[in-house]
């Protein structure tokens, strides 16, 4: 009497290929990091705080944005920093 052989299945094989490549994929890094989104943000802040803050002076717009720029650089720095 000759058994069955179920590893032998078509489906079978497909399954148990898919198993064995699982551990071969590698993770990929993520395109974009939210350093630069935080930096452009805080800029965008900053000089719009301090645009309404000092009445239009835009002396002190532009030190507002660099200030916002710098501080959502460190920010998104650490956001990714802490995804990883």
């Amino acid at each position: 009497m000759i058994m069955a052989n179920p590893h032998h299945r078509k489906k079978h094989k497909e399954h148990l290929r898919q198993f064995q490549h699982r551990g071969d994929m590698k993770t990929e890094k993520a395109k974009g990091s939210g350093t630069m989104v935080f930096a452009i943000a805080g800029a965008a802040a900053g000089l719009a705080i301090l645009y309404f803050a000092t009445q239009g002076n835009f002396i002190w717009a532009i030190a507002g944005a660099a200030a916002g720029g710098a501080i959502g650089y460190l920010v998104g720095k650490s956001i990714d920093k802490a995804a990883k």
